[in-house]
């Protein structure tokens, strides 16, 4: 076995994890903190419990004592024991009404990792105590010079497979193809709550994945605070901000939505209003993008241009072109850039039209917007673009009517704007293949309550419920894709997929494609939403109820179908694609893409060593790991050694016998340095 150890170095190791993955030596997760009663007097830190930083990122520190009764004479405020001003260096900004207080310092830092415990007391009574993580990006290991994520929004685990279906085909059971987002080999699930709600919008959780913090639902890097302004919550630092600021990396940002949505604009926006859609064309300006493309152009004309949204004189196009970007409101002009340096596309006032319709020139949809390009054009306009840079660059891009058509119902336009996006993420694989320093990273925000449930048959003359198949009568679709571009050639055929919701309204399902976009629920005269007609075929159909499903959610406040908190998938490829991997929170996301670029935006100082899993390292040698939660020791067992480490402590023993083994704890997972495990174990 020494000889064994001999020719293994501590790089080794570390490539060897890297390249099979790391595993974990956990300890049990406290139990969660029961709520706040609403109105009763409580104490606000923000960041919030468990905040996970990367060292040296920016943050604002906010601590409010909300509904009070009555003003303490004085408040304790301390980071590791140490008053909070001297330990940021920075004098609070005290404010208070006639029922709080609050303490605020803005673009704060932590340098150093490891964990600090901030306390808060009033001599009223009043006291809270939270946690925090300060960790380093992972320096081990090759390292990605680009990332890009893509985000299909609203994308469950069921609408990666009826795209699949529909795309690629399926006889006698297998598949006759696979989509480019089923063939990355490292894969992961994420869990998606916010901190205020089990439920997510796209606000917070795509916050969530470019900043490492949870935020409430409506919110975009920030925390919520008690003021009625949505622009002044607590910021944090968002992973674009920090790659602009400390490596003079490019960013592109790329959707069908408007580009000002919630996706997109959790690239670079702090506010605590999604809708805050005029001031976040402004974030954009702020930052800077090197590319930015989607719809939304409304929010970029001056307020007496038909068509604007703004409330002001501002014309963004004309900044952003001040600035050197050139320019492109329709596909036709986009095709004719030839990597520019800076590049500005909005190719609709609002969102861009869905793919099905912009494919077959919808008219009736469309409009006067018949010149829209489609996601994987934009993407590859971005690569030119961005890879210009020789520092790297980060590319967010989001397939979002994924989700804009799953909320009215509408699966079928979904499951093509699934295509759309997956053959962008051809694109961006084809990309990272030629320049082998890129890693993609393919997510959702969050689920919807979609299912294929089997298919859906009127041959036999029943319809409605009766025409529903299931099990043995589930023959396979006869979806067809003539001309190979990797769509259905017509979603209406005589066998389709039988999709069902689990949260919706009340609607009308008779399997039928809707010529045009249309809502499942128009409200009554009652103020109830009920089903909407005009989504049959025929809606004057005397028997049309046996097309009617009764809803699930609250009929006077939901219209469309909302959104679930059910885990989402998550694909990657490329160097760094291996910090992706089981069941991850979705800040665990922004952590894992840092890991992969190897982000240092602290002045700390790597140690020098590497670091690789316990767990991982034991595995490989084929011994085995055990971890007493009650005594927090863990014994290590490799061929005749035993090896016991007490995390508690920090003492180690080989066989009885004292050995020194370096180890770390962080973010759940035991750590020991490549020398220090070899040499034990070799003794």
């Amino acid at each position: 076995m020494k000889k064994a150890f001999k020719v293994l170095t501590s790089l080794a190791v570390t490539g060897s994890l890297l390249a099979t993955g790391t595993g974990f030596v956990t300890e049990p997760v406290p139990a969660a903190y029961a709520a706040e009663t609403a109105q009763a007097p409580s104490v606000y830190i923000a960041p919030i419990d468990r905040a996970k930083f990367l060292a040296g990122s920016l943050f604002d520190f906010r601590v409010e004592l909300n509904h009070l009764t009555a003003m303490p004479s004085s408040v304790s405020i301390t980071v590791n024991g140490k008053e909070a001003e001297q330990f940021f260096g920075k004098p609070f900004v005290k404010t208070n009404t006639d029922k709080s207080q609050e303490f605020t310092i803005r673009d704060v830092k932590i340098n150093e990792p490891g964990t600090y415990e901030v306390a808060v007391k009033a001599d009223n009574g009043l006291a809270k105590t939270v946690k925090y993580e300060v960790v380093l990006a992972d320096q081990g290991g090759k390292k990605a010079k680009n990332v890009i994520l893509f985000v299909g929004d609203g994308m469950a685990f069921p609408d990666v497979t009826m795209s699949r279906i529909m795309s690629k085909g399926i006889t006698e059971g297998k598949y006759n193809g696979l989509l480019e987002m089923d063939k990355f080999d490292q894969r992961a699930v994420v869990t998606t709550s916010g901190m205020d709600a089990l439920v997510t919008d796209s606000a917070n959780s795509a916050s969530a994945y470019n900043t490492g913090h949870k935020s409430a639902v409506n919110g975009l890097g920030i925390y919520p605070d008690n003021t009625e302004s949505s622009l002044d919550d607590p910021k944090v630092e968002t992973l674009a901000e920090m790659l602009k600021r400390t490596r003079g990396m490019s960013v592109g940002v790329v959707s069908t939505s408007e580009i000002e949505d919630a996706t997109p604009a959790a690239v670079v926006s702090h506010t605590r209003r999604r809708s805050d859609k005029a001031d976040i064309a402004e974030m954009l300006y702020k930052l800077q993008p090197e590319v930015i493309l989607g719809g939304g152009s409304a929010y970029f004309l001056p307020k007496s241009t038909p068509g604007s949204k703004r409330k002001d004189e501002k014309n963004l196009f004309d900044m952003f072109q001040q600035k050197g970007y050139t320019i492109a409101e329709n596909a036709t002009q986009l095709k004719a850039a030839n990597a520019p340096d800076k590049l500005l596309g909005l190719f609709h006032t609002a969102d861009m039209s869905v793919y099905y319709d912009r494919s077959t020139n919808n008219k009736a949809e469309l409009k006067s917007f018949t010149d829209q390009p489609n996601l994987w054009d934009m993407t590859q306009k971005a690569l030119d673009t961005l890879s210009k840079n020789d520092k790297g660059f980060f590319l967010m891009v989001e397939g979002a009517s994924i989700d804009k058509q799953l909320h009215p119902l509408d699966w079928e336009r979904a499951a093509y704007d699934t295509i759309e996006m997956d053959k962008a993420i051809g694109v961006a694989k084809r990309f990272a293949e030629q320049n082998g320093e890129t890693m993609i990273v393919v997510t959702a925000d969050h689920s919807h309550s979609v299912s294929v449930a089997g298919t859906y048959w009127e041959g036999d003359g029943k319809s409605g419920r009766e025409a529903f198949r299931t099990y043995e009568d589930s023959k396979f679709p006869t979806y067809v894709d003539g001309n190979g571009d990797g769509f259905p050639d017509h979603p209406d055929v005589d066998r389709k997929l039988a999709v069902v919701f689990g949260s919706y309204p009340d609607y009308y399902e008779d399997y039928k494609f809707d010529p045009v976009p249309t809502s499942p629920s128009v409200k009554n005269k009652e103020g109830r939403y009920v089903a909407n007609p005009a989504k049959l075929a025929n809606p004057d159909d005397p028997n049309r109820d046996r097309f009617l499903r009764q809803g699930t959610v609250n009929p006077t406040t939901e219209s469309v179908g909302v959104h679930t908190a059910d885990d989402v998938p998550l694909m990657a490829y490329g160097p760094g694609s291996q910090y992706f991997k089981g069941t991850m929170d979705n800040t665990d996301v922004f952590f894992g893409m840092a890991n992969a670029l190897g982000l240092n935006v602290s002045d700390a100082k790597s140690d020098g060593k590497n670091w690789v899993p316990l767990a991982s390292f034991v595995n490989m040698m084929g011994g085995t790991v055990k971890f007493n939660a009650s005594t927090r020791e863990i014994t290590i067992q490799v061929n005749d050694s035993t090896v016991v480490l007490n995390l508690n402590s920090g003492k180690a023993t080989k066989n009885g016998k004292d050995v020194t083994l370096e180890h770390k704890f962080e973010n759940g997972t035991t750590f020991v340095s490549g020398s220090s495990i070899l040499e034990v174990l070799a003794k």
